[in-house]
This record gives C-alpha cells, structure tokens and sequence, in this order.
C-alpha cells in the first residue's frame, strides 16, 4: 500500500512540479537551457514532494484499513449492507433538501455539506441500530438481534497456554470467537521452552505442544505479528492489544486479571472456569475417600476428591492409607480454591 501510494503520488507531484515549470516559463523570459533545466528541476521536486507526501499517506491508510478491518469482522454482512443503504438513503434525502438551501443568499453553499454529513450520518446510524429489524421485515434471515451479540476476539496470554487446560477448552467449542496468539507471546513461549532450568524448559516446550494442538484442531487460532517496542512487559503489551482489538484476555495469571480489569479489559480466567465446574459439596452429604496424610491440627486427616479439592476429615488421622465414609460438615469457597470439612460417617 505504501509503496503503491508513493509510486502515484510521485507521478502526479512530477506532473504537478512540470507544469507548475511551465506555467513560470509562459511569464518570464528565459534561454532555452534554463527552460529544460526549470522543468526539470520542477518535475523533480514535484517527484521528491509526491515520494513523502506518499509515504505519509499510504501509513495513514494502513492504519485506516487496519480499523476498518477490526470493525467491519464484528459486523454481520447483512448489518454492513443494510448500514450501507441508510447511507444511500441519507445522502439522497440531503440532495432533496440541497434544492432549497442552494438559493438562501450568502450561506446557502457553506450549509450544502452540513446538510449531506447531518442525513447522511442520521441514516446510517438508525439503519444500523435498527438492522436487525429492518432485516426482519424484508425476510432476511441469519441476522443476529443486537451489535452487542458480535463476538470479541480472545487474545491468549503465556501463562494459559502453559496451563495447557485450554487447549481442552477450546476443543468443546465454550470460546466462541477467533483466538489471537500475539507473536509477542510465542517468542515468550520459545525463550522458557529455551531456559536452563528443568522445570522452566518443561513448561515452556509443555505450551508450545498446547499451540501446535490448537492449530491441528482449530483453523480460527491466528498468530498475529505485532509488538510494542515502547513496552517491555508482556502483559502491558497484552492489555493494550486487547484494546485495540475489543477483545478479552484469556489467562490463569492472577496480577494480570486484576490489571486488566482495572483498565477496563474484560478477562476469562481459565481457574475460574475450573472453580464453577467443580461438583457441588453440601453439608450433610456423605463422600467416599482415601485419606492420604495427616492434617495440621490433631486428629486430622486428609483426602482428595478426583478435582483436586481438599477434604479434611476430623478423626481420620487414625486411618491413613484407607478408604473411609464420610459426612460433609462445611465447605470453604475462596479464590483460591475449594476446601471441604467432614467428620467420619458414624
């Protein structure tokens, strides 16, 4: 796009600087040596000016398309034609009320764009609030109720990637939307999955395997190349893409869930998800569980259901190693987990 810009503005601005010579050459008196070297010198300037001018533009233009392209993938085709029209419509009731206007003395000409941007925007913006109806009543099908049903982008942080858990996730189909692996977040994947450290390297190889399994099973996992070298910090770096892309976060990092939240990006942590699909515990059941270590205070013992959530059972330091009945007393629910209490079925 750039160079494209650049390539015709550069031919215009020579065309602009050659005739601009000419024009001086009609009005002043020259040999014919500086004739040629006027309108040389002219078109030249006018390439030099056209080369910048161009450049300028066409990043102006890049940008532009980039946002449109943001706006336009959360719009239905049918909200974008419909839209399209309330356009049109605006623009030729504008024309109509431009017949009036064009007469009235002085301000007439100046009020001629007011009017056209005024409608034109008017009917544009009703069409698309109201393109949901406007579909129903010509039968149009496939239209989605609301602007505010599109689906944002889900951008993956590292540490749910090394979590791994979503590449189970995303499998079920529960993350509607594109997945949106920033570059940025790959090469943090490669520099641990590079570490020296054991466990580091563990992790890291652990989340590059959970990518190459999202791009076997999911064609909507895009690895989008874009960095922020005014920001070191990933996580900066994540919260402003969101942004930009209207999208929420998916992670397991705590700090930055509540980062984001605080600058206003919406986040799905995958511990949260996990918290709300652990089975309900009430006080009063009776669980069947193996007691596998002491507890801290006196007596106690503990055990695990098949979730992962502690059980801590009064009396059942006695009985390490067996399976034992037991009665659910009380249940603690924090952001951390889940902890159940229960005492030896009697």
């Amino acid at each position: 796009m750039v160079i494209v810009t650049r390539l015709l503005l550069a031919l215009l601005g020579g065309l602009g600087g050659y005739r601009i010579a000419a024009w001086i050459m009609d009005r002043v008196s020259l040999s014919r040596i500086y004739e040629m070297l006027l309108l040389v010198l002219g078109a030249l300037l006018g390439i030099a000016v056209g080369l910048y001018l161009g450049g300028v533009i066409g990043r102006q233009l890049l940008r532009v398309g980039g946002w449109l392209d943001r706006v336009t993938s959360r719009i239905s085709a049918a909200a974008l034609f419909i839209t399209s029209i309330g356009l049109v419509l605006g623009l030729g009731i504008g024309a109509l009320l431009s017949f009036g206007v064009r007469s009235l003395p002085i301000v007439g000409i100046y009020l001629l764009p007011v009017i056209f941007c005024f409608t034109g925007y008017i009917c544009a913006y009703v069409a698309y609030k109201r393109h949901a109806d406007i579909a129903r009543l010509f039968n149009l099908k496939n239209v989605p109720a609301s602007a505010d049903r599109m689906i944002s982008p889900k951008v993956l942080d590292t540490s749910a990637i090394i979590d791994a858990r979503i590449g189970d996730i995303v499998p079920t189909h529960f993350l509607e939307g594109e997945l949106i692996l920033p570059q940025f977040v790959l090469e943090e994947l490669q520099g641990i999955a590079d570490s020296t450290d054991p466990q580091r390297r563990a992790r890291g190889r652990r989340g590059l395997e959970c990518v190459e399994t999202l791009r076997a099973v999911e064609d909507r996992l895009m690895v989008l190349d874009k960095d922020y070298p005014g920001l070191s910090e990933v996580d900066a770096k994540l919260i402003k893409l969101a942004k930009e892309l209207d999208g929420r976060i998916v992670t397991t990092d705590f700090n930055l869930n509540k980062v984001a939240q605080i600058q206003g990006v919406e986040v799905l942590n995958v511990n949260d998800l996990a918290n709300a699909l652990k089975p309900v515990v009430l006080p009063g059941e009776g669980l069947v569980v193996k007691v596998v270590r002491e507890g801290k205070e006196e007596d106690q013992g503990v055990a695990y259901l098949d979730d992962g959530t502690m059980v801590v059972i009064e009396g059942g330091r006695t009985r390490l190693g067996q399976e034992v009945a037991v009665e659910v007393t009380s249940v603690l629910q924090n952001p951390a987990g889940k902890m159940v209490f229960g005492r030896l079925a009697s």
